[in-house]
C-alpha cells in the first residue's frame, strides 16, 4: 500500500475507494458479520461466487458487516450503476442461481428485493447524507426505499454509519466514506486543547455503560502528571444479548482506529490498545487486518501526516471474564494480572495501566469521534435530548419480531424502538417489559412505554443504559426467574475480590431460586431489598454496585409476581416448573396422539380420538406437549 502523508494522497485513496465501493460493472455485497455467518452467509457467499464463475461473468463480489436487520439475514445487496442499491434478505443457497439469473436478465420477477437504497454519486456528495434520492426506474419503484422500511425509518447512524456499506477489509473503502480525512483535519488544523473542547461541546458520554463525559475525561487525562500515557479501546463485551461493539469491530474497524489516533493526539499519549474478548474472533481479524493497513499507509507509526506525532496500536485478547469490562480490571488484565477491580478514589486517567495516565473508552465512543471532529461538537449536540446528547446503539433482541442492531437518536420513546423498528411482539403476544443495561440494568414495565431512552430518564425508572443490551418480553416471562438468570449470571461473573458482592449476590441468588421453587417465605422480598442496600453501598466496583438491579426492578414494578410465588405458591407466567402443572382439556383433546409420542417421559396416556391425560407424578414440566398440540388443548396452569 502507498503512504499516505498528505491531503492529496488521502484523496487519491479515497477516490480509489469509491471505484471499489461503485464499480462500473455490477457487484454483489454479502452480510458477513458473525450475525450474517451464523444465518448461513458463508454458503451463500460460496454458492453465488460458484454461479459467478460458472457463468463467467464480470461481477463483483464483496461482504460487508452486518447490515442491521439481523431477521432477514442472510441479506445480500445488489449494486448496478445507474440504479438503487437492492438489498435481499432471507438469502439461500437454492437462491443464488436465481438472483444472478435475475440480475442478468435485469429483473425482479423471481426473487423481490425487501428494500432498495437509492443513491447518487457520492464523490460530489462527499459530506452530505450517503443515501439520497437519485434516478428509480419505473418498475423498482414498488420496492420500499431504506428510510421507508419501519426497521430503518427513525433510526440515525452514525457510530455504524459504515457497516453494511464497506468491505471492512478494505481501507480505501473507509476513506472513500470520508475516513481518516478527521484525521488529517485534528493533527493539521486543531491544536489538543480545542480537539478536547470540541468533544467537550459535543456532550458525547461514555457509550460502555458508566456515561461518564468523555471530553472531561480526555481533559483529565492530559493534564495529569507524567510524561507516558495510553488510550485504550474497551472492546470486552460480555453482557448477555449483547453485540453492538462487536458488530462496530467487525463491520468498520477503521473508525474505531481513528478515533482512538485522534484521541491519542488531544490527551498526548502514543501508545494504545484494544481490548477484546476471545470469543470475538472475527473482531479481532478485522481489527487486526485493519491495523496492519493503517500502520502500512503511514497512518499509525511514526510521523502521521508528515507531523511529529506518533502513535501505535496492540491488540490484546480476553479470557471472557465480565468483570474485564470494569476499567480497572480490564487494566489489571492488561497488565497480565488476574482481572480484579480497584478502588475508585484512585483514578485510571490519573494511575492507569502501569501506574501511568490512561483513557479508556469503549467501541462505540470511540467510534463517534471522527464525526464530531468532522462536523463538529455542536452538530452532535444537537442530536438527541439535554445531558444525553448524539445517538445510542442497541442490540434489539428477544421476544420481538424484527430482532437486529439499531441506532437511534437518544430520548427517543421507549414505544418507538419495541413497536415502529422492532415490529411489536410475535405471536400477538403481549409486551410485559424490556431489561436494558445488561445484567446489572432493570426491567421497564409495559405502563412506562412512553419512556424517554436516555441516561438519566432510564437510571430513574431503576435501569441503566448500560453498552446498550435491550432485552424485550412478554407475557411468558417470569420475571422473578428472570431476576434469578441475572443475578446468577453475576454470581459466576463476580471475582470475588470484595465480600458485598462475593457473599451478597451469592445469597441473593440463593433466595431467588427458593422463591422459583416453591420455598419462598414471607419477607423475602423484603430481605432482597435489604441486602441489595449493603451491596450496592459497600462493593468495590460497578459490578456489585448495580448487580441487584434486575431484583430491585422486578420488585418495583412486578411485586404482585413476587407475591404469588411466595404466597400463593403459583407462577402466573407459568414459567417456574415446581410451581406448575399441565392439564389437558377433554373438550379441546381430540385423541390425535401426537402429545404422547412426543413426551420423553412417557406421561400420556389414552384412547385414539378419545381425550387424554397427563400423570402429574411422572411429568417433568418440559412444555413438549404443549408445544406440539394442534388444538390449544393443553393449558399450564
Amino acid at each position: 500500500m502507498k503512504k499516505i502523508s498528505t491531503l492529496d494522497d488521502l484523496k487519491k485513496a479515497g477516490d480509489k475507494g469509491l471505484k471499489s465501493l461503485y464499480p462500473g460493472n455490477v457487484k454483489i455485497v454479502v452480510g458477513m458479520a458473525t450475525s450474517g455467518i451464523a444465518s448461513g452467509a458463508q454458503a451463500v457467499y460460496d454458492a453465488l461466487s460458484a454461479e459467478i464463475k460458472k457463468k463467467k461473468l464480470p461481477y463483483l463480489l464483496t461482504k460487508t458487516g452486518s447490515m442491521g436487520m439481523d431477521s432477514i439475514e442472510p441479506l445480500v445487496d445488489v449494486i448496478e450503476k445507474g440504479k438503487p442499491r437492492l438489498a435481499y434478505g432471507k438469502m439461500t443457497v437454492d437462491k443464488a442461481p436465481l438472483l444472478i439469473d435475475q440480475i442478468v436478465k435485469g429483473t425482479i420477477d423471481k426473487i423481490k428485493p425487501f428494500y432498495r437504497v437509492d443513491e447518487e454519486d457520492v464523490v460530489a456528495k462527499r459530506e452530505k447524507r450517503h443515501y439520497l434520492a437519485g434516478n428509480v426506474p419505473e418498475y423498482l419503484k414498488e420496492i420500499p426505499a431504506m428510510y421507508e422500511v419501519p426497521f430503518y425509518k427513525k433510526q440515525v447512524k452514525i457510530a455504524t454509519r459504515n457497516c453494511g456499506v464497506i468491505d471492512p477489509e478494505n481501507i480505501e473503502e473507509y476513506i472513500a466514506r470520508g475516513g481518516y480525512f478527521s484525521l488529517h483535519k485534528a493533527l493539521t488544523a486543531m491544536p489538543a486543547e480545542e480537539i478536547i473542547e470540541d468533544v467537550i461541546k459535543s456532550g458525547l458520554r461514555g457509550r460502555g455503560g458508566g456515561g461518564f463525559p468523555t471530553g472531561l475525561k480526555w481533559q483529565s487525562c492530559r493534564r495529569a502528571e507524567g510524561d507516558v500515557r495510553y488510550v485504550i479501546c474497551n472492546g470486552d463485551e460480555g453482557d448477555p444479548g449483547a453485540y453492538m461493539d462487536r458488530s462496530v469491530m467487525e463491520g468498520d474497524p477503521h473508525s474505531v482506529i481513528e478515533g482512538m489516533i485522534i484521541g491519542a493526539f488531544a490527551v498526548g499519549a502514543q501508545e494504545g490498545f484494544i481490548y477484546v474478548r476471545n470469543e470475538y474472533p472475527l473482531a479481532v481479524a478485522n481489527l487486526a487486518k485493519a491495523i496492519a493497513d493503517a500502520r502500512s499507509c503511514g497512518l499509525l507509526g511514526k510521523n502521521i501526516f508528515g507531523t511529529n506525532f506518533n502513535f501505535d496500536i496492540k491488540i490484546s485478547k480476553g479470557a471472557g471474564a465480565f468483570v474485564c469490562g470494569e476499567s480497572t480490571a480490564l487494566m489489571a488484565s492488561l497488565e497480565g494480572k488476574a482481572g480484579e477491580p480497584r478502588a475508585k478514589y484512585i483514578h485510571t486517567v490519573e494511575h492507569g495501566l502501569w501506574d501511568r495516565p490512561s483513557n479508556l473508552n469503549n467501541v462505540e465512543t470511540w467510534a463517534n469521534v471522527p464525526v464530531i471532529i468532522s462536523r463538529g461538537g455542536k452538530w452532535f449536540s444537537e442530536i438527541g435530548v439535554q445531558h444525553s446528547t448524539g445517538t445510542k446503539v442497541f442490540s434489539l433482541v428477544g421476544k420481538i419480531n424484527n430482532i437486529g442492531l439499531v441506532e437511534v437518536p437518544m430520548g427517543i420513546p421507549l414505544k418507538d424502538i419495541v413497536y415502529d423498528i422492532g415490529g411489536g411482539i410475535p405471536g400477538g403476544r403481549k409486551f410485559k417489559a424490556v431489561q436494558t443495561g445488561g445484567p446489572s440494568g432493570g426491567c421497564i414495565p409495559s405502563s412506562m412505554m412512553n419512556l424517554s431512552v436516555d441516561f438519566d430518564a432510564l437510571w430513574e425508572a431503576g435501569s441503566m443504559m448500560g453498552s446498550g443490551g435491550m432485552i424485550v418480553m412478554d407475557e411468558k416471562t417470569c420475571m422473578v426467574d428472570l431476576a434469578r438468570y441475572f443475578i446468577e449470571f453475576l454470581v459466576s461473573e463476580s471475582c470475588g475480590k470484595c465480600t458485598p458482592c462475593r457473599e451478597g449476590i451469592r445469597r441473593m441468588n440463593d433466595i431467588l431460586h427458593d422463591i422459583c421453587a416453591g420455598h419462598g417465605k414471607e419477607g423475602d422480598v423484603e430481605l432482597l431489598e435489604s441486602m441489595a442496600k449493603g451491596i450496592v453501598d459497600g462493593s468495590l466496583c460497578a459490578l456489585g454496585g448495580s448487580a441487584p438491579n434486575p431484583v430491585l426492578s422486578t420488585i418495583r414494578y412486578f411485586r404482585d409476581e413476587y407475591d404469588a410465588h411466595i404466597k400463593q405458591k403459583k407462577c402466573p407466567a407459568g414459567v417456574c416448573r415446581a410451581l406448575i402443572k399441565y392439564e389437558i382439556s377433554a373438550k379441546k383433546c381430540t385423541g390425535c396422539t401426537v402429545c404422547a409420542k412426543k413426551c420423553p417421559s412417557e406421561c400420556i396416556s389414552g384412547e385414539k380420538k378419545k381425550a387424554h391425560k397427563i400423570d402429574q407424578k411422572k411429568c417433568i414440566k418440559c412444555g413438549i406437549c404443549m408445544e406440539s398440540c394442534k388444538f390449544s388443548a393443553i393449558t399450564v396452569k
